[in-house]
């Protein structure tokens, strides 16, 4: 935190009955840096017909000497480029200075309208699929701020379909 002092006001003349700020804290917005986060895992909870439910597992590393306020997660999951999951989350929750946490993002999608591509997708197992993971962690209170986030990459049809841990 910067500390301002009655000294960085020198032209300054405080008149009879004016209150003059001697001590006032203020945020180093200079200094902060953008949390990293990571999609750990993704979880598949329940895999029925008209309903998928599954869990993505982020981590938060805070590399700031304060605490980080969450407020939230926008996302939107993509297979090559077929939009799987779009969505939010409003958990909030604090990340330590120079920590990490682990949270969770429940979601549920129906995947019925896709159903045939992805099932050509899965019976080509020798190809890869191109996923892409978008979002936005919407941060602090007072001095809201977002951080883009986002992965790409290429995974086996076999390691989409995995069963509860």
């Amino acid at each position: 935190m910067h500390v301002f002092s009655g000294a960085h006001y020198k032209n300054h003349k405080p008149c009879v009955g004016h209150v003059r700020a001697e001590w006032m804290l203020v945020p180093e917005f200079d200094r902060f840096e953008d949390p990293e986060v990571q999609l750990l895992k993704v979880q598949v909870v329940k895999a029925r017909l008209t309903q998928q439910d599954f869990k993505l597992y982020f981590e938060v590393d805070n590399p700031n000497d304060s605490s980080l306020f969450v407020r939230g997660l926008n996302y939107k999951i993509m297979l090559n480029e077929v939009v799987l999951a779009d969505g939010k989350s409003s958990d909030w929750f604090f990340v330590d200075g120079h920590s990490q946490k682990t949270f969770v993002v429940p979601i549920r999608t129906n995947l019925w309208g896709h159903a045939r591509y992805i099932a050509q997708l899965l019976k080509k197992p020798d190809e890869l699929i191109h996923y892409r993971f978008e979002g936005k962690l919407k941060t602090g209170m007072v001095f809201r701020h977002s951080v883009r986030i986002g992965k790409s990459g290429d995974v086996a049809p076999y390691e989409l379909i995995q069963h509860r841990k």
